[in-house]
């Protein structure tokens, strides 16, 4: 009697779950693919991973921005990634436009696209190399073939470079990073540019001549300039492949005048003079304009800074899109933009600010939009574990507010500084953070030193960021003190939130501990039934 009465107390809490809203019902996922970018794949690859655990598959194969573009185009895949917009047509005169499939531009990732190399002297690899933008573009212009040239010299305050050719290496497939790199040239340094490149404007596909050497998508860039014969080369790619194989970067003369590396804050503080469009009836809402970036004065920004954009299909008879795949696709994006930002940083890449957070939620909602079945509920832009932002100061960036000023020997005429570049950490002489300006790091390097520069933790011109405390690598949010306050006004956007704090997942976990428990109870008596019963019959065909 006693057994019954457990029995009915469970089966009671177990129609209590049954009725919990969402209960009944768990998230349906489907495989969603895509193509694209290489420059932010990475990262993605990364996000990839987080989310498998969760139920959701995410198929992503890199081949360049045009590629992923063109794909989507065709309907051949779920989503596209690419560092620039449809441009209608491109420079080959071929169509470069969506062949009128709905979409949606969803900013994914910022970074900062870096010249990785191989120069040595002796054995020793030079890892502090410092080359301003007009002599970046005669390299790749073939205006400056050899190490030892003048202009490289002067960049490096008089330290000369043995005599070897340079062998630049380009992208051979449609890359995005070849257009961000072509439209910096283009607009900063025309002259050198334009006569090379035959006319005016960005291409995707590098006009290769001379010693360039072509390779398809950012990994062969880096593995060919990090091989066993790349002595002289050098090439450009997302800030990431370096850092993953601990190899060099240069440091890129900016607009103050200070040599700086693409390190998740210089890119960040660059990025605050990035324009978006902001014209939501425009096909090109959220796209990027990058002009102040390139000229703008802070020393800490890095100029060659820029974002990466998920293409997303948003129209309603979309022929590959289903419940699940969007439900799939949202899902992935939410964490994307939240809790996967606190990767960025240590992949080599900058986190998003707040603005194209908030308004990549927007875009994420035309998935519900196309199908009202997909979930976008219990989701606050407050508690997006973003290091751009803190939920408490929403009005602030908080990983450019924290930016270490850069070391007086990054500063064009003094140094070079002598420690190693592409490791990921910002070169100043404030010792709370990062590497010093001053210590001897690199091989061949000279050890620089001087001091000036703005500490960690100082906001540009001198003000207090305040409130909160930061990691100086993972830019994540450490505490806040008590008595701060939450900015009013375009806070929330709906929807947000992780999936693993949905309540369709709590309740299914609950589901589970009951139906844990009934076994638990029932099983044990079960078996005793059984075996009591296995013992009457063994004694009656005894007898």
């Amino acid at each position: 009697m006693s057994r019954l009465r457990v029995l009915s107390a469970v089966l009671a809490a177990l129609a209590c779950v049954l009725t919990l809203p969402g209960a009944a019902s768990a998230t349906v996922y489907a495989q969603i693919e895509g193509t694209g970018s290489t420059w932010s794949e990475l990262i993605v690859q990364q996000w990839i991973s987080d989310v498998d655990a969760n139920g959701m598959k995410v198929v992503y194969t890199g081949g360049g921005s045009s590629k992923g573009r063109k794909d989507f185009s065709q309907d051949s895949t779920d989503f596209a990634i690419s560092e620039i917009p449809y441009q209608g047509v491109d420079e080959q005169g071929n169509a470069d436009t969506s062949n009128g499939r709905e979409f949606a531009y969803l900013p994914i990732v910022a970074g900062g696209t870096a010249f990785t190399y191989q120069l040595k002297i002796g054995n020793d690899l030079v890892r502090n190399l410092r080359l301003s933008g007009e002599t970046l573009s005669r390299i790749f212009t073939n205006q400056i073939t050899n190490w030892d040239d003048p202009a490289i010299t002067k960049d490096n305050n008089g330290r000369k470079f043995p005599s070897l050719p340079i062998t630049p290496v380009v992208r051979s497939d449609g890359s995005g990073t070849t257009a961000q790199f072509t439209t910096w040239m283009d607009k900063m340094y025309p002259s050198i540019w334009r006569p090379y490149f035959g006319r005016s404007g960005l291409t995707s596909y590098y006009p290769r001549k001379g010693r360039m050497i072509g390779q398809a998508g950012s990994d062969q860039v880096m593995n060919t300039i990090a091989g066993f014969a790349g002595n002289g080369s050098i090439g450009y790619v997302e800030y990431s492949y370096p850092v993953n194989k601990d190899y060099p970067v240069v440091k890129v003369l900016n607009k103050a005048g200070y040599f700086v590396e693409p390190t998740q804050y210089n890119v960040a503080v660059a990025l605050t003079k990035a324009r978006i469009n902001q014209d939501k009836s425009s096909q090109l809402y959220l796209t990027q304009i990058l002009d102040g970036v390139y000229s703008n004065p802070d020393p800490r920004a890095y100029p060659i800074s820029s974002y990466s954009y998920m293409i997303i299909p948003t129209g309603a008879d979309d022929p590959r899109m289903t419940t699940a795949k969007r439900q799939t696709l949202a899902d992935f994006m939410y964490y994307s933009l939240c809790a996967g930002q606190t990767k960025a940083g240590p992949y080599g890449y900058s986190p998003l600010p707040l603005n194209l957070v908030q308004a990549g939620f927007d875009q994420i909602a035309k998935l519900k939009k196309a199908d009202p079945d997909v979930d976008l509920t219990d989701r606050d832009v407050t508690q997006c574990n973003n290091p751009t932002f803190d939920g408490k100061h929403l009005d602030q960036n908080k990983l450019a507010a924290i930016a270490p000023q850069p070391a007086a020997c990054d500063k064009l005429g003094e140094g070079p500084c002598g420690t190693e570049t592409g490791n990921n950490q910002p070169s100043t002489d404030d010792n709370s953070g990062g590497t010093t300006g001053g210590t001897t790091g690199g091989s061949t390097g000279s050890t620089g030193g001087g001091g000036g520069g703005g500490s960690v933790g100082q906001a540009p011109g001198g003000t207090d960021p305040g409130a909160t405390t930061i990691d100086p690598v993972t830019g994540a949010v450490v505490g806040a003190p008590d008595g701060t306050t939450t900015s009013a006004g375009a806070i929330y956007a709906n929807p947000t939130e992780l999936v693993s704090s949905r309540p369709a997942d709590t309740n299914t976990f609950g589901l589970l501990a009951v139906l844990e428990l009934i076994a638990l109870i029932l099983l044990p008596g079960l078996y005793v039934a059984a075996l009591g019963r296995r013992r009457n019959a063994n004694r009656l065909g005894g007898r």
